[in-house]
């Protein structure tokens, strides 16, 4: 334990425990909502002690090494050396013996949300380390950890404290390279008498100029690409709508469904340059088009009729193409096609092998998890030009994601899913079968995007900089590697690209780019954001280089530079909501800090030790909490899978379920708290408020006994159960947000520390909005308004009721949440005739007046398959994996 003062205050000291917080007492006193932005500077730190003195003396005494005996040159400062013409050397100092190699880590409420560089060698390091922390923490203050760097490990050399008064006093007056005190961990005063780090910092808190309209900067201002005007953007809801699927927001003219498969299918064969292809798992031979094709897609299919062949050299009717066909059809035509997947051998080496020989195809897997998925290729522009068209959402072109919004379970597996039944939930009984070719199928929920105009540059940018750095990691093994894999579009004179001054740095310098001019009441203001680090990106600035990671709105992480601008834009997006807020994605975990397991002691510790640092759920229930104490109306849908993907029973989906569920009640119970400070206890519910959602199906029996069935399934338990009872839940697998119907944000990024905190899976999502459908007439009657209801129709069985239209209002949560109730006692039922209205069902927890979550009575185990509802966990080594 360490006992602080803040410098210029007569308190008497606080205790801090060793994960950077306060103690209970102190903590009583002294907790406080930082809920903002905390804009600081890390400069340096003082008087640090030696820490590596004694371990490197042993060291070369064992290997008899001599020390080293340059001295300092004349005129070199205390803290580092010149950085070399490209910032490649790192920071580091000279004195004669080994010292310490020092980095801080900036901790609040436990979880590390940013550190410094390491200075090598160095007792006086100076960092000049800016960041932007986005908060959303009950904490007693920000803490400052200052470690030593070694390779098995780092040594806490100090702690200083920025107390939670203090941070929040920022926003009146900032602090201006205050010094605090460092202290020794075990609690007996300074590491010397002067060790010290200083900083300066302000305060923003939530609320105040916290517009994702910002007029003056154009979206999220910390992000690594800026807004772009002149965007056209469209969404889509699954792989595929087919013709007479829901025709109620058709037939209203409120939105037209788009066939995203098709529509890619459509683009790589008018492609004539390239087609670029980033995904989490490739799977040649998926069939892009399946059912009744659009006249579009029709006309390109006669055309290639005659020339298109499979994997073998076999002619092949065009509609039946597979992907892996597809791709090899194009490079025989002259494109550059690359793929870009993570290292699964299953999912492409035999494509590999048999298109190595073409020039045209390159294939890099990468060593890290590369969870971006995205397709770019070039499509016509006005006249003779061509320009580039972007694809992104959760687009896995694998196995089993082929789906359309009747969510078949039974129906069609011998001719439109004919060879791509996949249901990981029911897998083989030993050698007896799982769901097989009979099913049920797990159907496949999701949402995708497609982007033209000058965000779709920034796509490829993108791609570019992970093909380089793949590239880069592989040319060592494969000596024959080109580095002109990429085409250089400022060489083709007829595709349009980015002007050198408007590159990257602007969004008003590529207007020849624009795929709709500004008052063109369907022009899109759209931008990329990404969860990356600069061992998954080549051409990031490097840690030490501070000026250039601040003008890009980059971290710090040790030596890493890490992007976290997917985060960035769902916390910026949340603060800006003003009715509503509607989300599906796969996963919904978040703020260890606010968990009710957090409250324990050796709960706290194990949670620390994995960091889930970013506050995405915490951020929406502080956002509901401040409507309610305004007397506003707010209302967040929140849609899930029922369980994750996988078998409810494993061990690792019953972890995810338990962080799934101390995340649901860190929420509710702040929205409880809010109730009860607003005076409205038994008067209102958490659930007028916030509510989670999953998808489920059950089909016609006539669906189901056309399927037909095998007597290994009568050996699995599950397979019968559910092809008995007909039904299983749809996975969403979508990764989307809509915000009061005029910002929406599509990607592949989960809300899980994994995708979210730049230095794991790799993540592309674009945020967007139609700036000229935002106020006066036609105000929320745009496409993000249209798409909503598109996904509601789908999800309700009908688009038709008028509260719909206004998410937030009670008769709307009322209307949403007795359908999903009556559609889970339909699923749940032992009933073999039950219809279902949509699929909606409510998440099958109970939530009480105080937040908690319990088990909903009669309903502790999934329907057929098993598993607890509310999870389990044993702190295992599943849990770094699983959050």
């Amino acid at each position: 334990m360490v006992s602080l003062a803040s410098p210029r205050s007569g308190r008497a000291p606080v205790i801090m425990s060793w994960s950077g917080e306060l103690s209970p007492p102190a903590a009583a006193s002294g907790t406080r909502l930082l809920h903002g932005d905390l804009d600081l500077t890390i400069h340096e730190a003082r008087g640090l002690p030696n820490m590596d003195f004694l371990s490197t003396l042993l060291r070369r005494l064992c290997l008899c090494l001599r020390p080293p005996a340059r001295r300092p040159s004349p005129g070199q400062s205390r803290g580092s050396v010149p950085a070399n013409e490209d910032g490649r050397r790192q920071p580091h100092g000279h004195h004669l013996l080994p010292t310490s190699d020092p980095y801080a880590a900036v901790v609040v409420a436990g979880n590390t949300l940013a550190r410094t560089h390491v200075v090598r060698n160095s007792e006086d390091p100076e960092w000049s380390t800016h960041v932007l922390l986005h908060l959303a923490h009950h904490a007693t203050g920000v803490a400052f950890h200052v470690k030593d760097a070694d390779p098995f490990g780092s040594d806490l050399i100090g702690v200083a404290i920025l107390p939670a008064a203090d941070v929040l006093a920022a926003a009146a007056a900032p602090i201006v390279r205050r010094e605090l005190p460092l202290y020794r961990p075990d609690g007996r005063g300074r590491p010397k008498p002067s060790s010290a780090i200083v900083i300066t910092a302000s305060f923003v808190p939530a609320g105040e100029h916290q517009s994702i309209y910002d007029a003056e900067h154009g979206g999220v201002p910390a992000a690594y690409f800026p807004a772009r005007r002149g965007c056209e953007v469209k969404l889509y809801q699954d792989a595929h709508v087919a013709g007479g699927e829901l025709d109620g927001v058709r037939r209203r003219g409120v939105f037209e469904p788009g066939r995203c498969w098709e529509d890619m299918c459509l683009a790589v064969l008018g492609a004539q340059h390239l087609v670029y292809v980033a995904g989490w798992s490739v799977n040649t031979k998926v069939r892009l088009v399946r059912e009744a094709m659009s006249p579009e897609m029709a006309a390109k299919v006669e055309e290639v009729r005659t020339t298109a062949t499979d994997d073998d050299d076999n002619p092949v009717a065009a509609e039946g193409m597979s992907l892996g066909a597809l791709l090899k059809y194009k490079s025989q035509e002259g494109v550059r096609v690359c793929l870009l997947v993570w290292d699964d051998k299953t999912s492409h080496d035999t494509f590999f092998l048999k298109t190595v020989a073409l020039p045209s195809v390159q294939i890099v897997g990468t060593m890290y998890t590369q969870h971006q998925k995205c397709l770019l290729v070039d499509t016509p522009a006005s006249g003779s030009t061509r320009r580039i068209t972007a694809f992104l959402g959760g687009l896995d072109l694998a196995a089993g994601r082929y789906d359309t919004p009747s969510h078949r379970l039974f129906a069609d597996l011998g001719t439109v899913f004919s060879g791509d039944v996949y249901n990981p939930a029911i897998p083989p009984a030993g050698n007896k079968g799982g769901a097989g070719e009979e099913g049920p199928r797990q159907p496949w929920h999701d949402m995708h995007c497609r982007v033209d105009g000058p965000a779709a540059y920034d796509v490829l940018e993108n791609f570019e900089q992970r093909w380089r750095k793949a590239t880069k990691l592989f040319r060592r093994a494969k000596a024959h590697w080109k580095d002109d894999a990429l085409l250089k579009l400022e060489r083709i004179s007829w595709i349009l690209s980015p002007s050198d001054s408007g590159a990257g740095d602007g969004d008003d310098g590529d207007s020849h780019l624009y795929a709709l001019p500004d008052g063109h009441p369907d022009c899109w203001n759209a931008q990329v954001f990404r969860s990356v680090d600069s061992g998954s990106v080549k051409g990031l600035p490097r840690c030490w280089e501070t000026k250039k990671m601040e003008a890009k709105h980059l971290l710090c992480d040790k030596n890493v530079t890490v992007e976290q601008s997917i985060h960035t834009a769902y916390v910026r997006a949340i603060r800006s909501a003003k009715r509503f807020i509607y989300i599906e994605n796969q996963y919904f975990i978040g703020s260890s800090f606010a968990w009710p397991s957090y409250k324990h002691q050796e709960g706290r510790h194990h949670l620390n030790l994995l960091n889930l640092s970013h506050h995405l759920s915490e951020s929406i229930a502080l956002k509901v909490a401040s409507k309610i104490a305004a007397g506003e109306r707010f209302a967040v849908y929140i849609v899930i899978p029922m369980w994750p993907e996988g078998v409810p029973t494993s061990g690792p989906i019953q972890e995810i379920l338990f962080w799934q569920r101390q995340t649901m009640q860190a929420m509710y119970e702040v929205i409880a708290a809010a109730i009860r400070a607003a005076g409205m206890e038994g008067a209102a519910h958490p659930r007028d408020y916030l509510n989670f959602y999953c998808l489920g199906k059950r089909e016609a029996a006539a669906a189901a006994a056309a399927a037909g069935g095998s007597p290994e399934q009568e050996h699995n338990p599950a397979a019968s159960s559910a092809r008995r009872h007909r039904r299983f839940m749809i996975y969403v697998h979508s990764k989307g947000m809509i915000v009061d119907d005029e910002y929406v944000i599509v990607g592949s990024a989960n809300i899980n520390q994994r995708s979210l905190a730049g230095s794991r899976d790799t993540e592309i999502a674009v945020g967007a909005y139609q700036p000229n459908l935002r106020a006066g007439a036609g105000a929320g009657d745009g496409q993000v308004f249209g798409f909503r209801m598109l996904l509601w129709e789908e999800h309700l069985g009908s688009s038709e009721w008028r509260e719909l239209r206004s998410p937030e209002s009670p008769e709307c949560v009322k209307r949403v949440n007795e359908i999903a109730a009556e559609n889970w006692r339909r699923y749940a039922a032992d009933d073999d005739d039950v219809a279902m209205q949509g699929h909606l069902m409510r998440y099958p927890v109970d939530v009480g007046d105080d937040g908690k979550i319990s088990e909903l009575r009669g309903h502790e185990f999934f329907p057929d398959v098993g598993g607890r509802i509310l999870g389990s966990t044993n702190n295992n080594y599943w849990d770094y994996l699983t959050m």
